[in-house]
């Protein structure tokens, strides 16, 4: 994937770091400090609104239910309004390739090739090129609502983001020094991470994130194989939960049609792998095919989850066929432009996550609708931790965002210029401050706009549900 940057094998990297400096002519740090809403800023549920158009119409109302749980769970839904926000503004030209939605949920503990747990991001259905402040702000922002949502007073929530920035900051200088192959290969393992807790994590928090190490380790695929299928008459089938998951069956007139089109399809996927991948994939056979609701932002697209067993009945593989639709940044920056939006998701996730999932792939195909639709396909669960920041003291989601900002550093610094970036920041504080300005700002912003979501709701203009 191409990725405009500074960088270049040509150029020193005295020169590369004389760019990053020049970019605070475009972009002073401070200016990161404060958000301001554009005058003519869209209204917020139009912007949902308008991508609520090209999903399922009955699941729309079950996006809104979720996103009116709570601020929080609204700014996880709410990718395309920031996006919106970020794009006018003056940027610093220091171009990445963006996660697109990097919450501090977005990031958790995973599995790699090898089988060893790593802390990484884990969500691209919107990456895309573009500025890499767009990323801190999305993450540093999520930091002050979740730290609001916990009642944690102000100035716990500026030193929380701080600890974030300064921990993406250092990590950039640290990888602006590094050889050019051991950024590449840099990962925040288990041995990385036991360091970190070692050296500035409590006694309790230490002792919880051993058990969140735990706990990933049994987040299987067959801890899901067991959950989510049971054996009937004609074999193991995925259990229905309307309308959180339906069977294919129960969707379609013709289910043995639609089954030879779900076929097409995972022959489709099947030719975006590698050929050892694909020699693998082809010892399993399709059993049972259901479509599941998942996330908050992506509640209405297209996801099915794709049971397939192998030798036998206790030898399964469960896939995830997800509609990737065009990424909420790309009307705001310029880019590489997809023909296939499932392999820019493919191809975005490759670049910027050192825990690829080895069947990792996309495929086209016609929907239910008859209308042609991007798929990108993955395992559906494999040694997945996910954070809960609803249960840290203002302590261990300190930690977490260091975590967090370390690992987008990474990220950052695979797909861009980490001299250019790291000169950009500068040894001191000043965007470390400037950014938990712009958090305090934006935590204001989403506030007043979950609470235009709810008057629409009450209104009538929206309709919401809590299944």
């Amino acid at each position: 994937m191409a990725v405009p940057s500074p960088f270049s094998a040509s150029l020193s990297p005295a020169e590369r770091a004389a760019y990053g400096r020049e970019a605070r002519g475009r972009a002073p740090r401070s200016s990161h400090g404060r958000f301001e809403a554009a005058r003519d800023r869209p209204d917020p549920v139009d912007v949902i609104e308008r991508q609520s158009a090209t999903r399922l119409p009955e699941l729309v109302p079950v996006r809104y239910g979720r996103m009116l749980e709570s601020p929080f769970r609204f700014y996880r839904g709410a990718a395309a309004i920031m996006a919106a926000d970020l794009g006018p503004a003056p940027d610093t030209g220091l171009t990445v390739q963006l996660c697109g939605d990097a919450h501090l949920l977005n990031f958790r503990l995973l599995a790699s090739p090898e089988r060893r747990l790593v802390f990484d991001i884990n969500d691209f259905d919107e990456t895309h090129t573009g500025p890499f402040e767009w990323d801190v702000k999305r993450l540093a922002a999520s930091l002050a609502v979740a730290g609001r949502a916990n009642g944690f007073p102000v100035e716990a929530q500026d030193e929380i983001v701080r600890a974030c920035v300064k921990a993406y900051r250092q990590r950039m200088r640290e990888f602006a020094g590094m050889r050019t192959l051991d950024v590449w290969y840099a990962q925040d393992d288990a041995d990385r991470l036991r360091e970190l807790m070692t050296s500035s994590a409590s006694r309790e928090a230490r002792r919880r994130a051993a058990r969140a190490a735990a706990r990933a380790r049994t987040r299987t695929h067959l801890q899901a194989f067991a959950k989510l299928t049971r054996v009937e008459h004609g074999g193991r089938r995925i259990v229905p939960d309307p309308p959180l998951i339906t069977p294919l069956g129960d969707l379609v007139d013709d289910p043995s049609a639609e089954e030879k089109a779900l076929r097409e399809v995972l022959d489709g996927y099947a030719r975006s792998l590698s050929s050892e991948h694909r020699h693998l994939l082809g010892r399993y056979r399709l059993v049972d095919v259901a479509r599941k609701v998942v996330g908050v932002g992506s509640v209405g697209t297209r996801c099915w989850i794709v049971l397939l067993l192998g030798r036998d009945d206790d030898d399964p593989l469960l896939l995830q066929a997800k509609e990737a639709q065009e990424s909420v940044l790309a009307a705001h920056t310029e880019g590489e432009r997809y023909d296939n939006q499932g392999r820019r998701v493919v191809a975005g996730q490759r670049l910027i996550q050192t825990t690829s999932d080895i069947l990792l792939g996309w495929t086209h195909a016609v929907g239910l609708d008859g209308r042609p639709r991007d798929f990108y396909v993955r395992q559906l669960r494999d040694w997945k931790g996910i954070a809960r920041p609803e249960s840290m003291d203002p302590g261990l989601l300190r930690l977490f965002a260091r975590l967090c900002g370390a690992s987008l550093a990474r990220a950052h610094a695979r797909s861009g210029d980490p001299v250019a970036l790291a000169a950009y920041l500068g040894r001191g504080d000043r965007f470390d401050r400037a950014l938990a300005g712009f958090a305090q700002d934006y935590a204001d912003r989403n506030e007043r706009d979950f609470e235009a979501l709810g008057e629409a709701v009450r209104s009538g203009r929206v309709r919401a549900e809590s299944p």
